[in-house]
Formats: C-alpha cells, sequence, structure tokens
C-alpha cells in the first residue's frame, strides 16, 4: 500500500499534520498556496488550488489526496476522481461542506435535528421568514464563509440587500441560506473520523466557545455531558458521516438549546479547531486519525488522557517581535502549557498558535490555557 498522502492547502492544519506523518513513516507533500505558509516544512510544490493543470500535477505524485480546506472546486475534484486518485473526503461529500443551501438539504433528507431554515432569493423572501420567526434571524452566504464571515444577523428584510445584489451579478445566481436564532445554552462539537472501509472512531464531545463569531476556546469533555447528551452528539456525527460518505475526520458543530435539544450548526470535513487538544490530551490526535483514515488504516483509540483538557487559540501574536521571543518566561511560568505555533507572522485577529493543558482540576486547568495564551499574545 502506497504510504505518500497528498494534502492541498498549506495552512496550520496541513502543518499539524506533520508531526503525525513523521511518526507514522508516512510521506506528507503539500500543495501550498504561496510559499512561506504555515506547512512550508512539507511544502514540495506552490500553485493555484483552483488551476487543473497544477492539481493534476501535484496529484500525480501521491497515492491520497486529502485537504486543509474544503475550496477545492468541485469540478476539480471530479476529474481527480475520474482519473482514478483517490480523494479523501470524495467530491460527493465535500459538496455539503462547500454549499451550506445543499448541506442544510441533505441533513434534512437524513432526518436529522437542524435549525428552521430557507432558501431566499430577495428581500420579499426573507421578509417572510422573518415574519414567521419573531421577526429575528440568521443569514448566511451559501459559500465562502468561515470564522464568522458570511454570517449576518438580522431583523429587517433589506439587511441582506447587498449580498442579493451580488447574486444578481453572478452568472451562476445563487441563493442565500436564513435559518431560525436558535436560543442555546453553548456551543458543543463531535470530531469523528471514518475510512473508506467503514470504521468510525469518535472522541468525546467537546464545549467551544466562540468570541466574534470565531472559536477561542475547547473543553474537552464537555462539562455535564456525560449520559444522554454524549449519546446523542455521538449518534448524530455518526449519522452525517455515514450519511454523506464523509472519510477522514469530520467536526459536526452543535447547539445545545434551552429546551434541551441538539441542533447541527456547522460541518467541517477536514481536522477542526474543536480537534486541536487531541494533540496532547487524546491517545490518538485528530491529525494522526485523519491520515490513518485516508490511508483506510485502522482507526487509533480516542481516548482522552486527563480528567480535562482546555485549548486556547491565540490571537494576534506579540505587538513586536515573534511568537517564539514570549516561550522562555510563558514556559517558565505555566510549565503544564502545550504551546503549538502556526509559523505565522504576528497580525491583529490573526490565529497564530495555540495552547492545550491537561489535568484533574478544570478551573486550574483552564486558567493555566488563558494565562498563557494571553501573555503570547498580548
Amino acid at each position: 500500500m502506497g504510504m505518500t498522502v497528498g494534502v492541498i492547502g498549506g495552512g496550520q492544519l496541513a502543518r499539524m499534520m506533520i508531526p503525525a506523518a513523521v511518526a507514522l513513516g508516512i510521506d506528507l507533500r503539500v500543495l501550498a498556496e504561496q510559499p512561506g505558509m504555515s506547512a512550508a516544512l512539507a511544502a514540495v510544490a506552490v500553485g493555484d488550488y483552483r488551476d487543473l493543470d497544477t492539481v493534476l500535477a501535484f496529484a500525480e505524485t501521491v497515492d491520497v489526496v486529502t485537504f486543509d480546506h474544503e475550496h477545492v472546486p468541485q469540478e476539480i475534484l471530479r476529474e481527480l476522481v475520474r482519473r482514478g486518485v483517490q480523494v479523501h473526503p470524495g467530491p460527493d461529500a465535500l459538496l455539503y461542506a462547500q454549499d451550506k443551501l445543499l448541506m442544510r438539504e441533505r441533513l434534512t433528507e437524513l432526518g436529522l435535528p437542524v435549525p428552521d431554515w430557507a432558501r431566499v432569493e430577495n428581500s420579499e423572501q426573507l421578509g417572510a421568514f422573518l415574519a414567521e420567526h419573531g421577526g429575528r434571524a440568521v443569514v448566511k452566504t451559501a459559500r465562502g464563509g468561515y470564522d464568522g464571515k458570511g454570517v449576518r444577523v438580522v431583523s429587517h428584510e433589506h439587511e441582506a440587500d447587498d449580498w442579493f445584489a451580488a447574486l444578481a451579478e453572478d452568472a451562476n445566481g445563487g441563493a442565500l441560506l436564513v435559518e431560525e436564532l436558535v436560543e442555546f445554552r453553548r456551543e458543543l462539537a463531535q470530531v469523528v473520523a471514518r475510512r473508506p472501509s467503514g470504521e468510525i472512531a469518535l472522541w468525546p464531545v467537546v464545549e467551544t466557545v466562540q468570541r466574534g463569531g470565531v472559536c477561542a476556546e475547547v473543553i474537552a469533555p464537555a462539562p455535564s455531558s456525560a449520559g444522554r447528551l454524549a449519546d446523542v452528539a455521538a449518534d448524530i456525527a455518526v449519522a452525517v458521516a455515514e450519511g454523506i460518505g464523509v472519510t477522514g475526520v469530520l467536526a459536526v458543530e452543535l447547539f445545545e438549546t434551552t429546551d434541551d435539544r441538539l441542533l447541527i450548526n456547522e460541518l467541517a470535513m477536514r481536522p477542526h479547531n474543536s480537534g486541536h487538544w487531541s494533540i496532547d490530551g487524546s491517545t490518538t490526535s485528530q491529525f494522526e486519525q485523519h491520515l490513518r483514515a485516508v490511508l483506510d488504516l485502522p482507526l487509533g483509540g480516542t481516548g482522552a488522557r486527563d480528567a480535562w483538557s482546555v485549548m486556547v487559540n491565540v490571537f494576534g501574536g506579540p505587538a513586536e517581535g515573534v511568537l517564539g521571543d514570549r516561550y522562555g518566561q510563558a514556559l517558565a511560568e505555566h510549565p503544564l502549557a502545550k504551546v503549538h505555533s502556526y509559523g505565522k507572522a504576528s497580525r491583529p485577529g490573526r490565529k497564530v498558535g495555540h495552547v492545550t493543558v491537561g489535568g484533574d482540576d478544570l478551573d486550574e486547568v483552564a486558567y493555566q490555557a488563558r494565562a498563557t495564551a494571553a501573555f503570547l499574545q498580548e
């Protein structure tokens, strides 16, 4: 069996696959969008993932193609499959991570719990949805949104007119997704891995803390998640993975509502921010598991190493210098902290790394992780 994995995209997710690939003896090769990206250590090619010839040339050098992101166009993915390239996850699954309207349609067909939603093509349709849902709703662009981008809370039918105008100018047309504004206690994520032969492994369900639409912290496992809640989250994730044929790691982001339901918010078909804690906190990290899955190798154990793990993202970095300049004091003051740098230059609001701390006392673990991250990002 070939053990060369090609990753399209040179971001931090590809970077964090490198140690796992080295440990397993996998030849990891990255097609980066530009020089000097996070995964530059494994970048064997630089080019545009939207260019068919570039992607085909890269695919010829590997046994399996996988992804750092979900943005490779469908026509390129399907041409790879037509030529016999192993692509995981495949285009039929990735379609639902690329288009939120298609995702909602498919999840509804599968009978899975989602917020009330509709496809809207103009302000009148948006107004009708608002009138039926208490005058407020969430509007999302069907494609391209992430980390809070492409998402608006609206209370008037004309608050998305600029998006409707942009769609009208697009030769392919399109529509927006509108959803009920869900009243929720907290956000959760269930990360699962599935290999082509069907084996599935799940990590504990985690709580995610969002700030400005961006994941800021993850608590693993989610507090008070034993029993029914954990079982329901696992059942939902397995149903999604099997229902749309995902291979590799899948993150199912969930709302825990004020009336004790779990609703699917988003899907990510690749390693995900909510699973970064697993590098230090689980028997098998999501990055090793993703490589095992796309190569159809037996999946590893997903048990937690500590009673609690807390991961905190580092945003922006130091105002002066680089992240490494802060390591001496940060690690001396917080010896339990595991710091992960993404090799990125400091910039306000940018994810430049994360910190994970594990232990038996959740309050202490959370304090240590937050304090370390705060020191690194000033």
